[in-house]
């Protein structure tokens, strides 16, 4: 029975694209800069040097000869408010948890505030208890760590626990020896980081979906 999960999340590249974040950042920083020191293209240019794998900030800086720092261009990118929104997929599936009796949490790294912006940006304030919105740096520990994942255990024991997550890194090695079931996401070729499948099978999830209306057949 659903009632008996509690199903945790990872956010970027699950719960949505973290690509859509960076977009978001750069056209607000481009029409900061274009507006300020009267340049143009300055939105196209952070994409191409992106997409270049070069550092965009410090490009964009030396390229059109800014006077500002890049720490400024950084705290800009930390801190604006995204335009971001949850698929409807997505949304869909966490509110049918939720009605099967599902406990739903969210354990993601990140800036307190960076993090924030987005959950506020994707509603999920809506659909999870903040008392199961677990940020590393409020949290004071990042994953791997068990006591991120065991937080879950010590207020909800004697449950099913789930970690829904994309990063093969490290998302799954500490709820697999906690005898978590473990889920990934499958990368459709936006995600920010790649994954990995060739390294210890400690570290690889139980299960692996295309898309969040698998996890229906899986949470039973």
């Amino acid at each position: 029975m659903k009632n008996k999960w509690i199903v945790v999340f990872d956010l970027d590249d699950t719960l949505y694209k973290e690509i859509e974040f960076l977009q978001s950042a750069y056209c607000d920083i481009a029409s900061t800069i274009e507006a300020k020191f009267n340049k143009q293209g300055v939105l196209s240019f952070m994409i191409k040097s992106y997409q270049q794998k070069q550092d965009v900030f410090q490009e964009v800086i030396n390229y059109y000869e800014l006077t500002i720092e890049k720490q400024e261009l950084l705290h800009m990118y930390r801190t604006h408010k995204p335009r971001i929104s949850l698929m409807r997929e997505i949304k869909t599936t966490l509110e049918t948890l939720q009605t099967e009796g599902c406990i739903l949490g969210l354990l993601t790294d990140g800036r307190k505030t960076t993090q924030r912006n987005k959950i506020e940006a994707l509603g999920l304030h809506n659909l999870i208890n903040q008392k199961n919105i677990i940020i590393s740096e409020e949290f004071g520990s990042e994953k791997p760590a068990k006591r991120n994942y065991g937080y879950f255990m010590q207020h909800y024991p004697n449950k099913k626990y789930c970690y829904v997550g994309d990063n093969v890194k490290k998302d799954f090695v500490t709820p697999n020896t906690l005898g978590w079931d473990t889920i990934c996401l499958l990368d459709d070729g936006r995600n920010i980081h790649c994954q990995d499948f060739t390294i210890g099978t400690q570290f690889l999830p139980m299960h692996r979906i295309k898309s969040f209306k698998e996890l229906l057949k899986i949470i039973v």
